[in-house]
């Protein structure tokens, strides 16, 4: 098991069944790993501010949290 499919497991294991994403090629892996699922709802954003907008307005509408994947080196340095 590598570093993505045991990031998925734990995310999953823990009941999180959508992922609002903005990935990147640093990503592939992750990106991989949650397109062999179709148990994980996947919403493309287009900018890394709607990515975790979009999850923060989820979990307060339908009362549970979602996970996200922002780019990682926007996501890293603060960057949008």
């Amino acid at each position: 098991m590598n570093g993505a499919q045991a990031l998925f497991k734990a995310l999953t294991d823990a009941g999180l069944d959508t992922c609002f994403a903005n990935p990147g090629t640093s990503e592939m892996q992750l990106v991989y790993v949650i397109g062999l699922t179709e148990s994980t709802r996947v919403v493309l954003c287009l900018e890394e501010n709607v990515v975790t907008g979009a999850a923060d307005g989820y979990a307060r509408l339908a009362g549970k949290p979602a996970f996200t994947q922002p780019h990682e080196r926007a996501a890293s340095l603060g960057e949008p």
